[in-house]
């Protein structure tokens, strides 16, 4: 049996802390698996996750973001990063996890993986520390046009003008999600985000899947994406670093396939050489909710396995 621990570690935020959990298998720790959440999620959804690759003698770690799960003071912080730059402070609060679990577990192989809004973090993470790791797995991720994030993000700068950071607009987040349940329409305006209805349910149910991002948060992850048009920056990530790319061929973020391909451009455009993408039939968004999740989760344990 694995042993799940949860843990609080202080956020780069003054005055703020993170929630995270440590999933460790039983007998040897063959690699660890560190997590990067979608937005309006928190970490503890990856807990079946971590419970199945714990039998592998993989350790999964993760936190939730700031504004995210535990990792919040108030209600009022839901969805809420940071200032001056709530970019950073998510990207810094992802290392300063890696830097706690590589002194509990020094020199075992090391993976990163991220989902949706954590898969546009973890593609930053690799062009600043991408040396630190073995591996990364970007789930669910996408490649939006650039003039409609730089537009976004404008928005977002101008609102704040008028009614703060803290302000959650109905607008951008109208803006951010367009067309995501389009040709998906089914009970619910989130049947995109998975084909199960149980946990579509369970996701619509859950107070910290459904709050609004602020202003902050929008401007910090839009601000993030278009980092990763900069190919300076990709330029940074290890030419050898094994990644896998795994998306449903429904999932409107990665505009059903679409989208993913042309991420995985952007990094063989600057040189890295190990990329291997599957995009699984009818599978949407959320992939380790959806009907499929026992292949995903096989496949994730699998990829990981090959690299030790």
């Amino acid at each position: 049996m694995s042993q799940m621990i949860d843990f609080t570690l202080p956020s780069c935020q003054p005055g703020r802390t993170l929630h995270a959990f440590r999933c460790v298998p039983e007998g040897e720790v063959r690699a660890v698996l560190q997590l990067s959440h979608g937005m309006v999620e928190f970490i503890d959804r990856y807990k079946p996750l971590a419970e199945n690759l714990a039998a592998r003698g993989i350790l999964v770690t993760g936190n939730d973001h700031l504004g995210h799960g535990g990792s919040i003071r108030t209600k009022e912080d839901y969805g809420y990063f940071g200032e001056p730059d709530g970019n950073r402070a998510v990207l810094e609060d992802l290392h300063a996890v890696t830097t706690l679990t590589k002194q509990l577990y020094p020199g075992v192989p090391y993976f990163l993986l991220g989902h949706s809004m954590g898969s546009f973090y973890a593609r930053q993470y690799l062009c600043e520390w991408g040396d630190e790791l073995d591996g990364a797995i970007i789930m669910g991720t996408g490649y939006q046009p650039k003039a409609l994030v730089q537009l976004a993000r404008t928005i977002c700068r101008v609102l704040a003008v008028f009614h703060g950071w803290h302000y959650r607009s109905k607008l951008v987040a109208r803006l951010s999600f367009l067309g995501y349940n389009k040709g998906l329409e089914g009970r619910t305006a989130h049947d995109w985000l998975n084909r199960d209805p149980v946990e579509v349910d369970r996701y619509r149910a859950d107070e910290r899947c459904t709050f609004i991002f602020t202003l902050n948060a929008y401007y910090s992850m839009f601000s993030g994406i278009l980092r990763l048009y900069d190919p300076a920056l990709l330029a940074r990530v290890p030419k050898d670093l094994p990644m896998l790319f795994l998306a449903g061929d429904a999932d409107p973020v990665g505009e059903q396939g679409a989208g993913v391909k042309r991420a995985v451009k952007s990094l063989l455009d600057a040189g890295v050489k190990n990329i291997e993408v599957k995009l699984y039939p009818s599978a949407r968004h959320e992939l380790l909710v959806e009907l499929n999740r026992e292949e995903v989760f096989a496949d994730i344990g699998d990829w990981l396995e090959r690299r030790l």
